[in-house]
């Protein structure tokens, strides 16, 4: 049945999921402050299904019906009536607590008010409305219309009730929706930080060249690596993420910004919208690497920090074809960071072993849920690989999560022995 929602904020990401809400047959009303930004975003919406119907994906009378659904407000007070309302403001912790302590005032009881924040949290913005049950994380990611993803994030208050409207509703724009608790980073930003994490930890030490990594990570099944999507994201961006989710996390060594990234967030090289980062970029196309010693202070090393043959056996077990010697390692590094990642959370109740792997797959486009993977590799390998890094490096960013230590003590070690994060007979469940 078709719902009211109110988007407010028209900016990429508002005016997406106007456009989204407004495809799935609901009427939409689009705010924002000033009238040229709403114009802007419908102009946008507009150009964006024009050229679909240009190429004859989409029948005009289509695009007029969508528009149609859509109306505009610079006046807030006109979302009262609204069934849901989805806020997409700036990632501002204070103005989104103002938005939502004059929705609560403004709406009735029924009215369900999600906010798209990706790091922001969520009991901390619903404890500015005088009706926080009603509150809940919508994080839509960009862009809204086409990723099919969306982490729906229950705040310490949020009312069952609401989480539900809101993962019908979530189906209901035809996306899949994975539930997850109000922790630093949800699901997605946090268990993808090792795959950046890692790799600047590898190029700050020398061990490898960004290419090399690039090329390791690719040959693994990811679509880019990992400096290749800094670029595309902007090391700026990818940078505050990683400084949010470890301050939240109160300083916890997984989640260490890398000076690396501070440097070129510095000299302003972000990527692909400056035209450098990692790679040079002209008229939008990547060019060379940028030489490394711009980029860090390579130094050579005798050996390897996991043996040889720990590493091999790591890629063999994960169907991964390492090209070039050293490449094991590269790839082993990356992706037991990213299982043990996974883990922490499984463990810490952030979300199901499913909702992980799940939004791991379609939020970051991962050739496999990253606990998938762990139970195909062997959890004794992965955590063979992390106990290595932290005896050879002594940091404690590779210690394994509990649960990961849990299940290799207590031989639940993957599927090579019938049982891991997926039992047999039940893809998903501890």
């Amino acid at each position: 049945m078709p719902a009211k929602i109110a988007v407010l904020g028209a900016g990429t990401m508002g005016a997406g999921i106007a456009q989204l809400a407004a495809g799935s047959g609901h009427d939409v009303l689009l705010y924002d402050i000033k009238d040229e930004f709403v114009q802007r975003g419908l102009e946008r919406t507009r150009a964006v299904l024009q050229s679909r119907v240009d190429r004859g994906k989409m029948p005009q009378e289509e695009l007029d019906a969508l528009m149609a659904r859509i109306s505009t407000t610079t006046n807030r007070d006109d979302a009262a009536n609204a069934d849901f309302i989805i806020e997409a403001a700036p990632e501002d912790l204070d103005l989104k607590r103002e938005i939502f302590s004059s929705l609560s005032k403004l709406c009735p009881p029924e009215t369900v008010l999600c906010t798209n924040t990706s790091s922001l949290s969520i009991t901390s913005i619903a404890s500015a409305a005088e009706c926080p049950e009603r509150v809940v994380g919508m994080h839509f990611f960009n862009p809204a219309p086409v990723m099919p993803l969306v982490e729906v994030v229950a705040g310490r208050q949020s009312s069952p009730d609401a989480v539900q409207a809101v993962l019908g509703l979530a189906a209901g724009l035809g996306k899949t929706p994975v539930q997850a608790a109000d922790s630093p980073g949800f699901i997605v930003n946090r268990v993808a930080r090792p795959f950046y994490g890692e790799a600047l930890k590898m190029l700050g030490e020398g061990a490898a060249t960004v290419p090399r990594i690039d090329a390791a990570m690719r040959a693994a099944g990811f679509k880019m690596g990992p400096f290749e999507l800094m670029d595309l994201i902007g090391i700026d961006v990818n940078f505050a993420v990683t400084k949010s989710v470890y301050e939240a996390f109160f300083g916890e060594p997984r989640y260490r910004p890398h000076p690396i990234q501070q440097r070129m967030v510095e000299a302003g090289t972000l990527g692909r919208k400056t035209g450098r980062g990692f790679y040079t970029y002209e008229e939008g196309r990547q060019g060379d690497p940028v030489p490394s010693r711009i980029v860090s202070i390579p130094h050579k090393r005798e050996a390897g920090f996991v043996p040889t043959e720990i590493s091999e056996e790591f890629v063999l077990k994960a169907h991964i074809a390492a090209e070039l010697e050293g490449d094991a390692e590269i790839t082993a590094r990356i992706l037991a960071m990213i299982i043990n990642e996974a883990a922490s959370a499984v463990g810490e109740s952030v979300a199901s072993v499913r909702d992980i792997d799940t939004a791991m797959k379609l939020g970051t486009n991962y050739p496999k849920g990253p606990l998938r993977w762990g139970d195909e590799i062997g959890l004794d390998l992965v955590f063979a690989v992390l106990s290595s890094l932290r005896e050879s490096l002594g940091e404690e960013r590779y210690r394994p999560a509990p649960l990961l230590w849990q299940m290799v003590m207590s031989g639940t070690t993957g599927d090579a022995v019938g049982s891991g994060f997926h039992t047999p007979g039940e893809k998903g469940m501890v």
